[in-house]
């Protein structure tokens, strides 16, 4: 594995990437995936770093697959638990990680459910020339970086399982289904898909997907279109990939859908909704996964169907990529 074409030292956004930086993460993520399949599943590769996990929201899959990935490359690992911080005693959010800095940090790893803290401490890092690297876990409404190329790795490993690559998404019609306006994954995805050249189509009820997010990414001759459906059948037609998104109540100021019944009746991912895809439609969701509303359960546990769990485990593999990616000149 090489980083002699990987310029970034954080990462924040996917609105950043390069096609060669895609390119970049997915061939080290699949060197990664086949070390996760040996009986040693550990590597050197940042053994004396410190990576330390500030997460200031609640996680399960992001923090866990982070905290293995940096442990899969024999970083230490440091984790930070809000609630029993000195946030409570009035601290501030850049304190806090400057305390981590102190402490001998290499590289952070920040979710908040504010969009621009990962930015902020990216930038303040910057500021101190600290040489710290600052990779974005999820931050409000705004991205979620990981999230959006573990789900292209996912992708282009069924298109290309011995070499996943961007340009194998070119032309496939992928789906993405449900709560897009609260979603960050979302709206990472858009940015990755679209450089890939595959065309995006996004369904939802109008309350959770308005006509003007169709103007989400600026107009330009590499990316390709959004296209916007307030109906699920019609976006359903040919399909290569579905990915269904957690309605996510808690980030809902107001009442925006009249049920969780009536939203599985009209945008829930049945297998007969699937017939009209094309015959070897695979399903996405990045978890939690509201079974019965946004993904029934028969397709969600059916693996000629259902890509869920491998977007955990590629989870891993991708993170140790970037981890790696971002560490890898520090040792």
């Amino acid at each position: 594995m090489t980083t002699a074409s990987w310029t970034h030292r954080h990462v924040l956004s996917l609105a950043e990437f390069s096609r060669e930086d895609y390119d970049t993460v997915l061939t080290t993520a699949a060197s990664f995936r086949e070390v996760l399949s040996r009986r040693t599943k550990k590597v050197p590769t940042l053994q004396g770093q410190v990576v330390t996990n500030l997460f200031f929201e609640p996680s399960t899959r992001t923090r866990s697959s982070f905290e293995l990935a940096a442990k899969r490359l024999s970083a230490d690992i440091l984790n930070f638990a809000p609630g029993s911080s000195s946030l409570t005693k009035g601290e501030t959010i850049l304190d806090t990680a400057k305390t981590y800095l102190a402490m001998g940090t290499d590289i952070m790893v920040i979710r908040h459910k504010q969009a621009g803290v990962p930015q902020s401490i990216a930038a303040e890092m910057d500021r101190l020339q600290s040489g710290v690297s600052v990779l974005n876990a999820g931050d409000g409404q705004h991205e979620h970086p990981s999230q959006g190329l573990l789900d292209l790795f996912s992708i282009c490993q069924v298109l290309n399982p011995q070499k996943p690559s961007i340009g194998d998404l070119r032309g496939k019609k992928v789906v993405i289904v449900g709560d897009i306006l609260h979603s960050r994954v979302a709206r990472s995805n858009l940015w990755s898909l679209t450089a890939a050249g595959a065309a995006v189509h996004l369904a939802g009820p109008p309350t959770l997907l308005p006509r003007e997010f169709a103007q989400f990414l600026p107009p330009t001759a590499d990316r390709s279109p959004l296209q916007i459906h307030w109906q699920l059948e019609p976006a359903l037609a040919d399909a290569d990939f579905v990915m269904t998104l957690r309605l996510q109540q808690e980030r809902m100021s107001q009442h925006l859908l009249p049920s969780l019944r009536e939203y599985h009746q009209r945008y829930g991912i049945t297998r007969d909704r699937l017939r009209l895809c094309q015959p070897q439609v695979r399903v996405l969701h990045p978890g939690p996964t509201n079974r019965g509303v946004e993904l029934a359960s028969d397709v969600m546990d059916d693996p000629a169907l259902s890509l869920v769990p491998d977007q955990v485990t590629s989870g891993i593999a991708v993170r140790m990529a970037l981890l790696y990616l971002i560490g890898g000149g520090k040792g």
